[in-house]
């Protein structure tokens, strides 16, 4: 009878969150509200509006939407301080919790309740999403109602550390531009921007102590038409461009800008590696044993990347210690990040300055060296007052006391390492949050590095995992979407790579996992992505590509469609001809057996909302056979297709191992072979390359085989700059069931290379036979 009782009330609790959930289904606020109870009719604002609220603190966060009133509506609200009568309240309640509020929203009056100014201001924020997204605009706009429907919310954050990192290091974020992106993190509820302000890419912020800094680091070479991999340095004496960096005055600005947000503004001072632009102003820093130019790399860098803070010399840390003085005096942030990632021990190995410093101190390999110097460094901003953060590879070594640890390798797991000793950390996985990364279908991608972090992906990030201890739970402080700007040029491209994935990243740190729901997210996120329109944002509409799939079957190829958002109509043609509303309608995989050009689009109520994909398959005699014991991955080289310029985007085979290919083709009956072709893909800046080596050989039986043509490629042609493909062709002109094909990767990229010393990869996108 217990057990039964038990059951009930289990059913009954799990009705209710359901219920809750969908509740909020209806409402379109990203991030999505832990509870939302939909009300009757609608709250009008109008030039009568009155805003009472009880303190002087609490008016300055309603003058943030009563400007926006000002603006777009015409009219200002008037605004009561010290005073309860109003159709817009504001009651301190503190029962409840830091960050939290509860909003009722009725045709004659909205209620505000919260404990503290960052509940009263998210409360407000989330009457701006429900606002005509008309609210955003800078001048009035005539024929609008300013209503918002009827409902009660209560809300709290999941986590307490909701973050984006901007890299105005690569790219450097003009300030008016960073200040819109602050205001679009407030409407969203995220409450820290990570500002990475230096790397060996550019200097970015004033240091009056040091002026070289800013004059010599916020400097770099030209490289026009160049993608940043492919950037080679500066030679000594090549005159540079001022590239910007922050005033001690943009600063201020920028950290007032953001608290009226309630966004805390991190400092990342990156040390002891990513340091080129710092020491290309104050070269005696480096470890006396460098022997080459030192300037602001305009690129990687190649080997003068491992150009980095001597740690053996006093004199670093004095310099370091004065930065950060000038650095706490701008920031109010309660934590520095001081870096620590990526740095090589090139030069440390063989510093005789390093090297006393280890035998002094004790350690026993560069490892531990970096671990003092991050130690030494880490007690000086503790001595401020202030805490500290770094990335994970801090946990390569002994962890400075009290750090809190960035988990990015991966999926972040080097963070756990790190709990486990009793630290807190923040996620932030480039496998998953990095927003550098590709978000959608590659094809229609602007080129940037490595694979997709889609919409998607970055919604159904749960970064709490079931192995977790209740104790590593406790630590996880939040997660941290971030914007590295290797690739950027200009602000809206930045804008573009953060918008509108951040708004995923938001649900994900604000939103209990109970409460999400991707439906709902799309239409809450159509709401914002209409405010970002009217603020003139710059965002993407990746999530209405389509991403293709083509399959060899064995003797057809099976083609599938798909796209990350299921409230859209995949329409498609075989004929070459454009796809409409009208077009055939995409329902399942179909097979394809014959040469054609599928064009594809997404559709919604008659509309096309993504860029048409054009997907043409040719045919050949290795087309859709069969590969022996081969990697699945090796099937993109008989699907007919193709790839593009962008080496991962799903259609380009490529090996762990490059020293020696070999891959096998069935073509399931003897056949005279005049032609073999091998698609093959160059990126100079990302190490891809055409082997050295290519041999044909043929089998009648897949027992013994026979070499029948083979191609030696010197040096010179095989790392050719640039990004371009290339077919190599043979000429066979034998007989033949079995085709195999052996490549031999072209080994270490030289020394002029852009990466001096990496292996070449090889990419091949498809084996044409004739």
């Amino acid at each position: 009878m217990m057990r039964y009782i038990y059951l009930i009330i289990l059913g009954l609790f799990f009705s209710v969150i359901n219920m809750e959930a969908n509740n909020s289904a209806s409402i379109s606020l990203v991030p999505c509200p832990t509870n939302v109870v939909p009300g009757t009719g609608s709250f009008q604002f109008t030039p009568k509006t009155v805003f009472a609220v009880e303190t002087e603190e609490q008016a300055a966060i309603v003058r943030l939407l009563s400007d926006q009133f000002t603006c777009a509506a015409g009219f200002t609200p008037k605004l009561k301080v010290d005073s309860k009568k109003g159709n817009l309240v504001l009651q301190t309640d503190k029962t409840i919790k830091s960050e939290a509020y509860c909003l009722e929203i009725t045709p004659k009056k909205i209620t505000v309740k919260a404990s503290d100014a960052k509940g009263f201001f998210y409360a407000l924020q989330s009457i701006r999403q429900l606002l005509p997204p008309a609210i955003e605009s800078a001048v009035k706009v005539d024929g609008t109602e300013w209503i918002v429907p009827a409902m009660t919310i209560t809300d709290e954050p999941r986590f307490g550390y909701r973050g984006l990192m901007v890299d105005v290091a690569r790219f450097f974020v003009p300030k008016e531009n960073l200040l819109r992106i602050i205001d679009c993190m407030g409407m969203l509820k995220l409450n820290t921007l990570h500002l990475h302000l230096v790397d060996d890419n550019g200097w970015r912020i004033e240091i009056k102590k040091y002026p070289l800094l800013t004059e010599i680091g916020a400097s770099r070479v030209e490289r026009p038409g160049k993608l940043f991999p492919e950037r080679r340095n500066q030679r000594q004496g090549e005159p540079t461009v001022e590239k910007g960096f922050y005033t001690q005055d943009d600063i201020r600005e920028i950290v007032a800008y953001a608290a009226a947000r309630r966004i805390e503004v991190i400092p990342e001072i990156e040390m002891p590696a990513h340091s080129n632009a710092a020491l290309a102003a104050y070269p005696l820093l480096a470890c006396p044993v460098v022997d080459k130019f030192i300037g602001v790399l305009p690129g990687l860098g190649g080997n003068h990347a491992d150009i980095i803070y001597c740690a053996g010399n006093d004199s670093v840390f004095t310099f370091l210690q004065n930065i950060i003085d000038e650095v706490v005096a701008l920031f109010p942030s309660k934590y520095i990040h001081l870096g620590g990632d990526e740095a090589r021990k090139t030069h440390w190995k063989v510093c005789p300055l390093c090297q006393a410093r280890m035998k002094k101190e004790g350690l026993k390999n560069e490892e531990d060296l970096q671990g003092y110097f991050m130690a030494r460094m880490s007690n000086y901003v503790k001595s401020k007052g202030r805490e500290v953060m770094g990335w994970d590879e801090l946990t390569n070594t002994k962890i400075p006391d009290g750090a809190v640890i960035f988990g990015w390798q991966g999926y972040g797991q080097a963070a756990l390492k790190a709990a486990r000793q009793g630290h807190r950390f923040v996620m932030t996985p480039a496998r998953v949050l990095y927003l550098i990364r590709y978000q959608g279908p590659q094809w229609f991608e602007p080129v940037t590095y490595f694979g997709n972090n889609t919409l998607k992906d970055i919604y159904d990030y749960e970064p709490v995992e079931r192995s977790w201890t209740t104790k590593m739970r406790s630590l996880l402080m939040g997660i941290q979407g971030s914007m590295w700007t290797e690739f950027c040029n200009k602000p809206e491209e930045v804008e573009y790579l953060i918008f509108p994935r951040l708004a995923a990243v938001a649900e994900g740190a604000w939103t209990f996992p109970v409460y999400k729901d991707w439906d709902r997210f799309l239409a809450a996120l159509d709401n914002f992505t209409g405010h970002l329109d009217v603020k003139g944002i710059t965002y993407a509409r990746s999530m209405y590509n389509i991403q293709h799939k083509v399959t060899p079957m064995d003797g057809s190829l099976q083609v599938e469609l798909e796209c990350i958002r299921p409230d859209v109509e995949i329409r498609y043609t075989t004929n070459g001809s454009q796809p409409t509303a009208k077009s055939s309608l995409y329902e399942r995989k179909w097979q394809v057996t014959t040469p054609q050009i599928i064009k594809s689009a997404t559709f919604k109520n008659g509309k096309q909302m993504g860029q048409t994909l054009t997907l043409p398959i040719q045919w050949n005699k290795a087309t859709a056979k069969r590969m022996l014991r081969s990697n699945p991955v090796e099937r993109v080289m008989v699907n007919g297709v193709r790839g593009s310029l962008k080496y991962t985007d799903s259609e380009w085979a490529s090996w762990t191992r490059n020293d020696s290919i070999a891959f096998t083709l069935d073509l399931r009956k003897r056949e005279h072979l005049n032609k073999l072709v091998l698609g093959c893909i160059n990126n100079y800046g990302m190490g891809v390359h055409k082997p050295k080596r290519v041999e044909v050989w043929l089998s009648n039986e897949d027992i013994e085989y026979w070499k029948v043509a083979s191609k030696e490629l010197d040096p010179e042609e095989i790392f050719r700059e640039g990004t371009f493909i290339e077919e190599l062709p043979f000429n066979l002109d034998d007989t033949g069931r079995y085709v195999r094909v052996i490549l031999f990767g072209a080994g270490e990229c030289p020394l002029t290379h852009v990466r001096p010393g990496q292996e070449a990869r090889v990419c091949v996108d498809e084996l044409i036979i004739e």
